[in-house]
């Protein structure tokens, strides 16, 4: 499948793609631009269906991608997504989060997007 390179490295893409979709799940709506919106959107919809499963393993997968360095955003980003996010969307079979345009971005003019959680709070 093809990918987006973001202009950057293979490792500095996973660590963007970390931060992002750690204040996803905290936050279940972030602001960021419309390319890294439709990469990110695939992991997330893969991380929540994993937390679905509800299993150690699945635990472990997840928490082997999220952010580490805060070690209270992490343990809630997991804890969040098992316990709210995951019942949240036991019915539902995929289509966990949405795009919303917001416009261009004052300075480069780069097209801006809110990606969120469906059913959200």
């Amino acid at each position: 499948m093809a990918y987006q390179k973001l202009g950057r490295d293979s490792s500095a893409r996973k660590a963007l793609f970390r931060d992002l979709v750690t204040d996803l799940f905290i936050h279940e709506r972030i602001q960021t631009t419309e390319a890294k919106a439709k990469e990110l959107r695939s992991i997330a919809e893969k991380l929540i269906t994993l937390a679905k499963r509800g299993d150690l393993h699945a635990r472990r997968q997840v928490a082997a991608f999220v952010r580490r360095e805060a070690a209270n955003d992490n343990q809630d980003a997991i804890q969040k997504l098992f316990s709210d996010l995951a019942p949240r969307y036991a019915e539902r079979q995929g289509g966990y989060t949405r795009i919303l345009k917001l416009g261009p971005r004052r300075g480069d003019a780069a097209p801006m997007v809110y990606l969120e959680l469906v059913d959200r709070a």
